[in-house]
């Protein structure tokens, strides 16, 4: 496969066609989020009580709360114990984990608007495509690689930004056209100049719209969680030419 990048598109076109394969894909939308929340919060809620991590989380807010900003160098001592003990290490492994598992669900939503811009019938297997034979391991090694890096830049302000844009297009490219994890940041790094302010603008409405759907619709927002997938999947056909 082959890549070109065309005329660049208008960022009204973008956003048009990642929320006509939105809403084409409503209920996939649905499944994605229950499955994916209700997972995560099973394992948050297990190791959570298990090594009783929230009782010690709030029990030091507590204590801070009573005492009040006389206290805030105990409050951040405590919190410094309680991340350094074995409980919390073993809890944030699990939630870790969890997202391992779960990062190939994404995939499947690429295989469904591929679907229905080939107008072919989409089928529930098609959401978890990422998980059929070699799949998995290739796309959560993936996600593996991308979360050590994220997490060692996390507390900076612009690289994880830069991370997440540097790297948008890795799965898709993973997907579509069998490249590795290393070509495909060598070409999101060419697309990233050529169409810095479209992907850009495209992530922010993207983040805002996956997540402003649960601070203002409740529970509309496990309909928009999943759009991140959408954006990413119209950046992507908008920008890249597949030729055989």
């Amino acid at each position: 496969m082959q890549e070109q990048y065309p005329q660049k598109p208008g960022i009204d076109f973008i956003l048009k066609q990642a929320f006509f394969y939105w809403n084409k894909t409503l209920v996939y939308q649905l499944l994605f989020s229950l499955i994916y929340l209700s997972l995560f919060s099973t394992v948050f809620l297990y190791f959570s009580g298990r090594y009783g991590i929230m009782d010690q989380l709030l029990g030091a807010m507590s204590d801070y709360m009573k005492i009040g900003p006389a206290g805030l160098d105990q409050y951040k001592n405590n919190i410094s114990t309680i991340i350094a003990s074995e409980g919390f290490q073993n809890f944030y492994l699990g939630l870790v984990g969890t997202l391992i598992f779960l990062y190939p669900l994404n995939l499947g939503f690429f295989q469904i608007y591929r679907k229905i811009d080939l107008k072919e019938q989409v089928e529930m297997s098609d959401l978890f495509v990422g998980y059929n034979g070699l799949n998995f391991f290739r796309y959560a090694s993936y996600f593996i690689f991308w979360y050590f890096l994220y997490s060692i830049i996390a507390q900076t302000v612009i690289l994880p930004v830069i991370w997440v844009m540097l790297t948008l297009f890795v799965a898709p490219l993973m997907f579509f056209q069998n490249k590795t994890i290393f070509e495909g940041i060598a070409l999101n790094w060419k697309a990233l100049k050529m169409y810095f302010i479209e992907i850009l603008v495209c992530t922010m409405v993207a983040v805002l719209f996956k997540y402003v759907g649960f601070a203002i619709f409740l529970v509309g927002g496990l309909l928009t969680f999943p759009f991140w997938n959408a954006m990413i999947y119209s950046l992507y056909k908008t920008i890249f030419t597949e030729k055989a």
